[in-house]
């Protein structure tokens, strides 16, 4: 029996000529004020004109596929699937029946599970999928995936080696609106990965780490904080550190959010104050942590073949 393995994405424009399409796809068909299309391409000019995102996904994607071609008689078949930029999820999905898989298995390359995020790409995939006959079963979160809060600790104890002695760890992920966070598992699994992961690494208990959120949106609503500037200037305000180290645990490449609103804008608000700033790297296409996600996505399809 053949298993597709739909692996999930944000998606990313593809060069310039495609910001204000994709952002109007964001904005679920509502095109942006020419303010926030500006916005939007002042911050991919820093990057160089697009984000590199796209290449890191393929790269992920390869990854899996050759992990999962490993497993004796798997019978994988991998494709991507994104949810604002092509190939859509409904493509991968297409490209998986068309390929003659008999189920499919959705992972999406987020480890935190949020109703407002993952699930939203595997109500997509599955609704494709069942009209197509196929049965799906999508991985909600890896977020204590081993492999994963290894590479993290790593990265934390290595990155603290260049610091000064006093430095603050703050693991970062996305905000999302505190409406959409009501009864959600998003932030108590951002906590336990932190936990897991400063556990690992050796950090002081709440003294030597905390939580931070970053990237919200620009809508009138509130949404979950503090935000990582806030902490930043917080910090050298008080005098608490010298330093901060940021883990942005909740994304696996490299891509606007890290490049730009971190390695851009909160260095640069770290510098004005005279705080030491750093982050550790993102999983990319780490073969530990990319080899561990396929066996989950494995595990998976034998639970699906299993309930058949």
């Amino acid at each position: 029996m053949t298993t597709g393995v739909l692996v999930m994405a944000y998606g990313t424009p593809a060069g310039p000529d495609d910001v204000e399409a994709y952002y109007t796809h964001i904005r679920r068909g509502r095109p942006p004020t020419p303010e926030q299309l500006a916005d939007l391409v002042r911050r991919y000019d820093a990057l160089g004109g697009t984000s590199p995102m796209a290449e890191r996904t393929r790269a992920q994607v390869r990854a899996i596929d050759e992990a999962l071609q490993r497993i004796p008689d798997g019978g994988f078949v991998t494709e991507l699937g994104q949810k604002h930029a092509a190939p859509f999820v409904e493509d991968g999905v297409a490209a998986l029946a068309g390929a003659g898989v008999e189920r499919i298995v959705g992972l999406v390359l987020a480890p935190h599970f949020s109703a407002g995020s993952v699930a939203q790409y595997h109500e997509r995939a599955a609704a494709t999928a069942a009209e197509r006959g196929l049965p799906f079963i999508g991985i909600d979160s890896w977020h204590l995936l081993p492999e994963l809060i290894d590479f993290q600790a790593a990265a934390v104890r290595e990155s603290l080696a260049t610091f000064p002695e006093r430095t603050k760890v703050v693991f970062t992920a996305h905000s999302l609106p505190e409406r959409v966070l009501e009864g959600d598992p998003y932030p108590d699994q951002l906590r336990r990965s932190a936990e897991a992961t400063a556990r690992a690494a050796g950090l002081a208990t709440w003294a030597g780490w905390g939580l931070g959120w970053q990237s919200a949106g620009r809508t009138p609503e509130p949404w979950r904080g503090p935000d990582v500037l806030e902490i930043v200037r917080d910090l050298a305000g008080t005098g608490r550190a010298d330093g901060l180290l940021v883990v942005p645990q909740g994304f696996t490449s490299d891509h606007l959010e890290v490049l730009y609103d971190l390695d851009v804008e909160a260095a640069a608000v770290a510098a004005e104050v005279g705080l030491a700033f750093g982050r550790t790297p993102v999983v990319n296409d780490d073969p530990a942590v990319m080899g561990a996600l396929a066996r989950t996505a494995a595990d998976a399809a034998a639970g699906l073949r299993d309930r058949a």
